[in-house]
């Protein structure tokens, strides 16, 4: 066997190492035509075929001590099997990490300075080779390729630290060199390959280019997340003017048009957003951020657009480009963060964007139609359960419902309206609790949480404005009446919890349970006005602005009430402090609420406050001039 063959019989070993060369260049060839093929199984085989071979053939080299004149094939053909295994993959193991410390220790084990050395893990190992190099400089292409190979799996794996070092010593930077990784990969340069080297699947000087493009986008993502904002606008210049795959230029180009709106400067960002929607098949992320620059620019029908273009866009099945049996980009980029400003969601998260965007600026049916289809979409094929939030999609499922019935009310179809929140409340009702909340469970010691009495207490509030539509004013009082009765069960939330996750922030705030109550008693107040009842309406009105402090809407609806019960002297004391309340009460609307509880305060609002207070001056003022 070829292993077998002494070390001191040159002329076998310079034949044997003639053989493995060939071997390797057979190979390498053989995954190069591989890439090409159309047919995936075909495709794959011959690739497994090769690495299986190259894996033999490391075998084989690795069974002879190590000598200086192999050591350039064997590093080599480390650096093929390692390329091919990681891009087959698509990632690195830490089986590859091996691989290269293996490479490492053979080439110390030349030097007799392997034992020692072990102590100082990779970046030890990495010193003393490359301090060996200075005296075996036929070593050094196939070192600079290992190393680029090492410099992908630290910045895969985030290890910065140790790849800063690895680039100053390959730099040959002394003590105090700069730790700019940026600036220290473009100054590395491998030394060129000779004609007659061995082949391989990716030198050393592709290597560096990948890793220059891939960290200049990953350092741009980082300081986009920070708020660096023309630092990240530079790295992204820097990632976009380098190798940069088209799927990674969408992305790069998506991150451009992304920093230039976040600067203020959203005419460029569409430019960047043209050309990415221009570069490849991934148009989520541009569409959703298109969305984004266009709702800057006041340009609500663009903005919808884009978001239906992306609902569409997430329809259909992806597709993506066959990965080249090298190491590539992607393969160095970070896996895809929700919370990301360049992630577009899922195909439920982005309905639901939609309908919400529709809801918001009056575009009441289509906002309907959208809401049905999400709900047919998170409904199909099986029941999900509403458990506390978050939701593992990232949406809070009875705020769909809620929201959705909010819409179908808006649009005029009440009846759709009951069905939904017939359907919420059966998802919900049995999960509701006996007992007045916070409350504590005896067993486990604990604090439940809140959001389903107040899930449920919405849905009777959205039922009572449903009744009221369909002219049937009994039964809005009575599911306004359930929506109270259960809403004063409800405790406000101990500050001492901590912090909620975002939905359960929409469904427990303190301000959402005193707007909700404001709300229910206001919407049953103006049943009771609508049927002559006023003095009934003035209890729930009095107990509206007691329970929400600054609710302007209850404030003025018992000021109207007082006026028709010819309560003069405390309707003009009413008068005087919501003049001085104006700026205030404009202030407490931008309280950031829940979109259907928004929507049905909507409802309940005076049409125009201003020409109500004027016309109260003249109403309450002109008497006691006479």
């Amino acid at each position: 066997m070829s292993h077998q063959i002494p070390l001191g019989s040159s002329v076998p070993q310079v034949n044997c190492l003639d053989l493995w060369r060939e071997k390797n260049d057979q190979l390498v060839r053989q995954a190069k035509v591989a890439q090409d093929l159309d047919l995936s199984l075909r495709r794959q085989q011959l690739a497994q075929d090769a690495l299986e071979g190259l894996r033999g053939l490391l075998h084989s080299l690795q069974g002879l001590s190590a000598s200086v004149l192999v050591l350039p094939l064997e590093l080599t053909v480390i650096c093929n099997f390692t390329t091919l295994k990681a891009s087959l993959a698509q990632r690195f193991t830490e089986d590859q990490a091996q691989d290269i410390q293996w490479g490492l220790e053979r080439v110390l084990e030349t030097q007799k300075q392997l034992g020692p050395r072990l102590d100082r893990g990779f970046r030890g190992l990495w010193n003393s080779v490359l301090h060996a190099s200075a005296v075996l400089p036929q070593l050094l292409p196939a070192l600079h390729h290992l190393a680029g190979l090492q410099a992908a799996l630290w910045l895969s794996t985030d290890h910065l630290g140790d790849l800063t070092l690895l680039l100053q010593t390959l730099n040959g930077s002394q003590s105090g060199a700069s730790e700019d990784l940026l600036l220290l990969l473009k100054s590395w340069s491998p030394p060129a390959k000779e004609s007659d080297d061995p082949l391989t699947l990716q030198d050393a000087q592709g290597l560096r280019n990948v890793l220059l493009t891939a960290f200049a986008y990953r350092q741009g993502l980082q300081e986009l997340i920070t708020g660096s904002l023309p630092r990240a606008l530079s790295s992204f210049h820097e990632a976009a003017s380098g190798l940069c795959p088209r799927p990674v230029l969408v992305q790069v180009y998506t991150a451009l048009g992304t920093c230039l709106r976040k600067m203020g400067n959203p005419q460029r960002a569409l430019l960047y957003l043209v050309a990415a929607l221009k570069g490849g098949s991934i148009c989520g992320p541009p569409l959703l951020e298109a969305s984004r620059v266009y709702r800057q620019l006041g340009n609500t029908a663009a903005e919808l657009e884009s978001l239906e273009l992306l609902v569409e866009a997430l329809s259909i099945p992806p597709t993506s480009e066959v990965p080249h049996f090298l190491i590539e980009v992607e393969l160095l980029l970070p896996q895809p963060d929700p919370a990301s400003p360049l992630h577009c969601g899922t195909l439920s998260q982005v309905r639901h964007l939609l309908a919400s965007r529709c809801l918001q600026m009056g575009r009441t049916e289509y906002a309907a139609e959208h809401y049905l289809d999400l709900l047919a979409l998170l409904l199909d094929g099986s029941e999900p359960k509403l458990s506390p939030p978050p939701c593992s999609s990232g949406l809070c499922m009875p705020e769909i419902f809620l929201e959705a019935a909010a819409a179908l009310i808006q649009t005029g179809r009440a009846q759709d309206a009951l069905t939904v929140c017939e359907e919420l409340l059966r998802r919900t009702s049995s999960l509701l609790p006996k007992m007045p909340l916070p409350w504590k469970n005896a067993s486990k010691g604990t604090k439940e949480s809140p959001h389903y009495p107040l899930w449920v207490s919405a849905t009777y509030l959205l039922q009572g404005h449903a009744w009221v539509q369909l002219g049937v004013p009994k039964q809005a009082i009575s599911e306004f009446s359930r929506c109270l009765e259960l809403l004063f069960r409800v405790t406000p939330k101990d500050k001492e919890q901590g912090p909620a996750s975002n939905c359960e922030q929409g469904c427990t705030s303190d301000e959402t349970l005193q707007q909700l109550r404001a709300a229910a008693l206001i919407s049953r107040g103006l049943e009771w006005v609508a049927s002559g009842q006023d003095t009934k309406a003035l209890q729930d009105f009095l107990l509206s602005v007691q329970v929400c402090l600054g609710n302007g809407d209850a404030s003025f609806h018992l000021l109207q009430t007082l006026r028709r019960l010819d309560r003069r002297d405390e309707a003009t004391a009413l008068w005087r402090r919501l003049e001085a309340q104006t700026k205030l009460l404009q202030e407490n609307a931008t309280w950031s609420l829940p979109l259907y509880l928004e929507t049905c305060l909507s409802w309940i609002h005076p049409p125009d406050r201003e020409t109500l207070l004027e016309e109260y001056r003249t109403f309450l003022l002109e008497p006691c001039d006479l």
